[in-house]
């Protein structure tokens, strides 16, 4: 029997794994996909995240990036430099998730990937997880299976209190001579939500999302577009659609001795969908509290969705506070939110970890909500 069994080997599931081994727990991790697997995301990472692990994660770093430049329908370029800060990361999903998890079994994490879970059932004093030719037993249990997985459900939460943003994404080569200095972000195009181009070493992730409504719109012809100002014609090529589970108020997060984490948990950013992040620390997160309550800490699971309320939700918080102005009137919104170079700084700021909204929402909410009553 393990100490715990964690479904899912995304950043959340590999971040659990890690410090679960970390601190000498035995760990079965399980994955439905054979790694490395491709996932779609922009993969922009806040360097942060370094200092919740002992190892480096440069090797899996494709790109450092150190300026951002924003644009209002695909014009009206804003080009910020991220000074005095860490720059940052852009991953390819495949390669960073898989070298999280070979970080894992250095420490004697059990991986089993083409393993998808089928099934649980509380026995007594155990999970029994169920696979389609095995059935295994741990005294605790990480759903780190993402949107679309089932182990939320399984364990007995009700429906996730969450807004599904969709997404759609192209892996591209880029051109000749490609720009790859800098992350670029469109404002206006997409409604409540944003177009983007990650640069990585060897290519482009292109994407568009919507974070807060649910219209109708077509974010493959929207992409397309965007794509050719890069001198990328992607007509030809697969594209990804995914959900995004939007953090939309604080929920509970444990149960009979599980824990969700990452999407299972609808920790994305509501503002700027930043996921990895959020992903990495409640993986960490609960690999402390299942630590402590196999120690006998009977309060460390309920102690483990207050924690993630705090670290996280009280600042999700304000960023959907900024998100439903900000995306209310975008052309007001990018101009007084991107245009002014104090703003971009600071949500360069919040992204590398540096700030917090918290400390910056009060007055761009005030600045916001002042400008809107003066457009009526």
């Amino acid at each position: 029997m393990y100490d715990c069994i964690v479904v899912g080997a995304g950043p959340s599931g590999g971040s659990a794994s890690y410090h679960l081994a970390k601190r000498g727990r035995s760990v079965l991790l399980l994955e439905k996909e054979s790694l490395p697997r491709y996932k779609p995301c922009g993969g922009g990472v806040s360097p942060m995240v370094q200092q919740w692990f002992d190892f480096d994660f440069s090797p899996a770093i494709s790109l450092k990036i150190h300026k951002i430049c924003y644009t209002w329908q695909m014009g009206e370029p804003e080009v910020v430099e991220l000074t005095d800060l860490d720059p940052v990361w852009m991953v390819r999903r495949n390669v960073f998730d898989h070298y999280l998890v070979q970080q894992g079994q250095k420490l004697g994490v059990e991986l089993r990937d083409q393993t998808g879970v089928t099934g649980i059932e509380w026995q007594s004093d155990r999970w029994l997880v169920k696979t389609e030719h095995d059935v295994f037993e741990a005294k605790y249990l990480v759903a780190a299976d993402g949107a679309r997985g089932s182990m939320a459900k399984w364990l007995g939460f009700k429906e996730r209190k969450k807004r599904m943003g969709a997404a759609l994404e192209v892996e591209t080569p880029h051109p000749d001579n490609p720009n790859l200095e800098m992350i670029h972000f469109d404002f206006g195009s997409v409604q409540n939500g944003y177009i983007w181009n990650f640069p990585k070493a060897d290519g482009y992730s292109i994407g568009a999302g919507t974070f807060i409504g649910g219209e109708k719109q077509n974010l493959k012809e929207l992409t397309a577009n965007y794509a050719q100002k890069f001198g990328i014609d992607i007509t030809s090529m697969k594209q990804f659609g995914h959900p995004i589970s939007i953090w939309d108020g604080n929920q509970p997060l444990h149960t009979q001795n599980a824990l969700l984490t990452g999407e299972s948990a609808c920790i994305v950013d509501p503002f700027t969908a930043e996921g990895i992040r959020p992903s990495l620390l409640t993986g960490m997160l609960s690999a402390i509290a299942i630590d402590e309550a196999l120690g006998g800490n009977t309060d460390a699971l309920k102690q483990y969705t207050a924690k993630v309320q705090e670290e996280w939700g009280e600042d999700m918080a304000w960023a959907q506070r900024i998100g439903s102005i900000f995306y209310r009137v975008p052309s007001f919104g990018y101009k007084m939110g991107v245009k002014r170079p104090s703003a971009s700084r600071r949500m360069g700021r919040i992204f590398c970890g540096d700030m917090r909204y918290r400390d910056v929402a009060g007055a761009a909410i005030k600045r916001l909500t002042k400008g809107l009553m003066g457009m009526k």
